[in-house]
């Protein structure tokens, strides 16, 4: 077995992996609240996999309302070394039609009100999100997107908006002129939370429409996201199990390992224990060291 363990986050559509040996469902509870769903855990080929649909089994939790900070968390004391996340997305680029996959790069953040960090009063800590996603990771996944028969453009910009209805005609130009080219409603704050509890993390977006900015275009319409959506996760699955399978025998150390070593700003002698108690997955490593 390797050292990968590899969390996946299943996204509209994606509530199961069947490519997963040993496969069980497991309860894992955190400090900041209930998860989505319990924790399939398995492996494929070489590689621990934990899987969590982020909407829960039967896809029950709107975007506004996912605890992301329990998600992160719960994957972290699973053991994950790393997160691929999968998400449907809307696309504001003529390049990037329905069916078509891309790896993400760039965040725009627009949500609103959502619990976007692990950190806080008694422990403060800045992490970098220059470069929000793991870029290895995403070249694994692109690479697996092909290998599953699809086609995966590599790089986009993503938009976080917070939903739940969808844009308008003028948010969605506006998102275009701002240099976003997807627009979905989950990827923020994930991301962030995952730099913070030092995971690699990439997202693997699904396209399945086109956002209402074009001039002829019709407006976002929930059926036919529905169909592209199903029939994008049949090969989504296929590519989550390429990408495990063809991951190294050997993970490298990634310096996103090692994400807080100077991001905390607050004085030892300051730090408030009841946080450092909910930090103990996130953050331990620090404390261990003394």
């Amino acid at each position: 077995m390797s050292e990968w363990t590899i969390g996946i986050i299943g996204g509209s559509g994606l509530y199961a992996i069947d490519a997963l040996e040993d496969a069980q469902w497991i309860p894992v509870q955190s400090p900041w609240g209930e998860p989505s769903d319990e924790i399939l855990c398995g492996t494929i080929g070489h590689v621990r996999v934990r899987f969590l649909p982020r909407h829960g089994r039967g896809h029950r939790i709107a975007p506004s309302t996912l605890n992301a900070r329990a998600n992160i968390d719960a994957l972290k004391r699973a053991g994950c070394t790393d997160i691929l996340a999968i998400s449907a997305v809307g696309s504001l680029s003529e390049d990037l039609p329905p069916g078509r996959f891309v790896t993400v790069d760039q965040f725009i953040d627009n949500t609103r009100g959502r619990p976007s960090s692990f950190f806080g009063d008694g422990f403060v800590a800045h992490v970098s999100m220059a470069d929000p996603v793991c870029e290895r990771l995403a070249k694994h996944a692109a690479k697996a997107v092909v290998k599953a028969g699809g086609e995966c453009a590599e790089g986009a910009t993503y938009l976080a908006m917070e939903g739940p209805q969808f844009s308008s005609r003028a948010e969605s130009r506006l998102y275009r002129h701002w240099g976003a080219e997807v627009i979905g409603m989950t990827g923020m704050p994930e991301a962030k939370l995952a730099r913070e509890a030092e995971l690699p993390y990439a997202l693997l977006a699904m396209v399945t429409d086109y956002d209402c900015w074009r001039e002829d275009g019709e407006a976002v319409d929930v059926a036919q996201i529905v169909e592209q959506m199903n029939a994008n996760s049949s090969l989504a699955r296929k590519a989550v199990e390429v990408f495990c399978r063809n991951l190294p025998e050997k993970r490298t150390p990634s310096p996103i390992d090692r994400a807080l070593d100077d991001a905390v700003i607050t004085a030892p002698d300051k730090h408030d224990k009841a946080v450092l108690a909910k930090l103990d997955a996130v953050a331990g490593r620090l404390f261990r060291q003394g």
